[in-house]
């Protein structure tokens, strides 16, 4: 008998090295991973939901995975390595959103009146926009996209082989650049708004100075951000998701 479990053990040994290996990737993705991997999600069903999502990907990639089992410790490093950069290049998004919320903040003097003592502190603008780029995320299909985009990462970074470090560096920069660029495109209209109500406010000042101005402009400012977020909101939202979308149809910057 011992010797049938010693050879169920060697058959089953190269399937346990590959699903070991995918759920090192996956979870580390899992860690960064825009609304499945946020704080507030517990830990338990962010473990359920890597292993669910290793269930999902391991059958795809297995055939071209090296199932003969190697260093352990290389095999933690390239893969925890690897799945790290590619879920804080998807989390950049939110990130960006986050940013771009409080930049909106600041323009309009709304971030200590509307500020938040969550768990990530930050103004309600930003909670706000977060909130709903995450669910609007979820709607559009994350699982699936990011499921896509793990699966994709083995045709270019394959298991066992650490990446390059200037390549990865590159990739990185890129990321980061993007989601910068993104989040000032999405606060212009504030800032712009922010911008032009300063100036006329300074104008009335020089034509009045007897009038106290800033008494006088702050409830403006602020009724003013507010109707501007009421309006601006849902076409930021969209063009946002259409830049997550890009960047889950091509994270690793494959098509341009």
């Amino acid at each position: 008998m011992s010797y049938d479990l010693a050879q169920l053990a060697e058959a089953w040994q190269p399937l346990l090295w590959a699903g070991w290996l995918v759920f090192l990737r996956v979870g580390a993705v899992m860690a960064m991973l825009p609304a499945f991997g946020e704080r507030a999600v517990p830990v338990r069903v962010r473990l359920g939901l890597a292993l669910a999502f290793t269930a999902v990907v391991a059958p795809a990639v297995a055939p071209g995975l090296d199932v003969s089992p190697g260093p352990l410790g290389l095999a933690l490093v390239t893969e925890t390595v690897i799945g790290l950069a590619l879920g804080l290049v998807l989390r950049l998004m939110i990130l960006a959103l986050q940013m771009a919320g409080e930049i909106a903040a600041q323009a309009t003097s709304l971030a200590q009146l509307l500020g938040s003592m969550s768990m990530d502190p930050q103004p309600a603008m930003g909670r706000l926009m977060m909130m709903a780029g995450l669910a609007l995320a979820v709607m559009s299909g994350l699982h699936v996209r990011a499921a896509e985009a793990m699966i994709l990462s083995y045709d270019l970074m394959p298991a066992g082989r650490f990446p390059e470090a200037a390549d990865l560096a590159d990739w990185g920069i890129r990321g980061i650049a993007r989601g910068f660029g993104l989040a000032t495109t999405l606060a212009m209209p504030f800032v712009i708004a922010a911008l032009i109500y300063n100036l006329a406010l300074g104008v009335i000042n020089k034509a009045m100075p007897q009038l106290m101005v800033a008494f006088v402009g702050a409830p403006a400012l602020t009724a003013g951000g507010l109707m501007l977020l009421l309006l601006a909101l849902p076409p930021m939202l969209a063009l946002w998701q259409g830049r997550l979308l890009d960047l889950f149809a091509a994270p690793f910057g494959v098509a341009g």
